[in-house]
């Protein structure tokens, strides 16, 4: 094993691991950091991912739009993806030439699955001049019956941009509401009557992100006075109203990243581990609630992301018909 290698895993992750299990997953990085080379392969790591795999093993890290565009720009023959299958499918729809894989099969997303290709259908057909947006967070079969795609940083912006006096936004609720709230719009739910300025807002949650509440915002503040705390947007309003910031996973990096203040982060537990690792000085003031993980992301482990490449598997796959459907809403959001 190279020193170099244990060195940096020993000074980025000892604020976040016991010194045998650093020694451990350095063998895994190196073996994996091989196997990429051999097979010509770009990894993908999401923010939320553990901090091993994603400061040490991952080529492009950020979150799921932002790596998927990065690896339109890569040469190499496999794309790995370590992130849930909504963005591995999304990665393989901007990448069609290329061979998509992702560790786990069981990655998948509670606010994803929450809507399919004939819920679409079905609100198309109750409101058949209202256009359809629909965040990134979706399978590729939604994506493919919607006008638009947004994410929780451009949502309001391409909302205003469509110029319709009613939008139809799936599938998350909460996210819905928020971006309402910052145009002034109604929320509506189906299958209410669209009025003037209404956004149809589907149902679907995070399950991560709809367990913070106002509670955790107030005991950190009664501990921390002067804490800030950040709210992902996929949070409910009251929690976005109640927190100092809210923004997208990047927004809430750059956030951090600009301020040395008490920082709670109201996201995967994840997330905040990966910003110590950047930032191991700054452990004791960037809190996190890691009592509210992601059961599909922590699926992607660093044996996993190992065997994907020694085995070549799990390989995503789109009908070539449903691909071109769906990066149609893709292309609409970037232009």
């Amino acid at each position: 094993m190279q020193q170099s290698l244990l060195d940096n895993m020993h000074r980025q992750l000892g604020k976040l691991l016991p010194a045998f299990e650093i020694e451990a997953k350095a063998e895994l990085v190196e073996e994996i950091n091989q196997l990429k080379r051999q097979k010509n392969a770009v990894i993908l790591g999401h923010n939320y991912m553990e901090a091993a795999l994603y400061n040490f093993v991952a080529d492009i890290r950020g979150d799921s739009l932002a790596l998927c565009h990065q690896a339109q720009q890569s040469t190499c023959d496999v794309i790995l993806f370590c992130g849930v299958y909504f963005m591995a499918e999304t990665a393989k729809i901007l990448n069609p030439s290329r061979k998509v894989l992702i560790p786990s099969l069981q990655a998948g997303c509670s606010l994803a699955a929450s809507i399919t290709a004939d819920d679409v259908r079905k609100l198309r057909e109750h409101y058949p001049d209202v256009p359809i947006v629909t965040y990134i967070n979706t399978y590729a079969e939604v994506k493919a019956e919607a006008d638009v795609c947004c994410t929780s940083s451009n949502a309001s912006r391409i909302i205003n941009d469509l110029d319709s006096e009613s939008v139809i936004f799936i599938p998350d609720e909460y996210l819905a509401r928020n971006v309402a709230h910052e145009m002034g719009k109604q929320v509506i739910f189906p299958y209410q009557k669209a009025g003037n300025n209404s956004l149809i807002a589907w149902r679907g949650k995070c399950e991560v992100h709809e367990l913070f509440s106002v509670d955790d915002i107030e005991a950190v503040k009664r501990q921390l006075p002067t804490a800030q705390v950040l709210a992902h947007p996929e949070c409910s309003p009251e929690v976005v109203a109640a927190a100092d910031f809210s923004g997208s996973t990047s927004q809430m990096v750059d956030y951090v990243r600009a301020n040395n203040r008490p920082l709670l982060l109201l996201t995967e537990c994840s997330m905040a581990d990966n910003v110590i690792a950047e930032n191991p000085q700054r452990q004791e003031n960037i809190l996190r609630l890691c009592s509210i993980r992601c059961p599909h992301m922590n699926q992607i482990t660093l044996e996993q992301t190992r065997d994907a490449l020694l085995y070549d598997r799990y390989q995503v796959t789109i009908d070539e018909p449903l691909r071109q459907r769906a990066v149609k809403s893709i292309e609409r959001m970037l232009d």
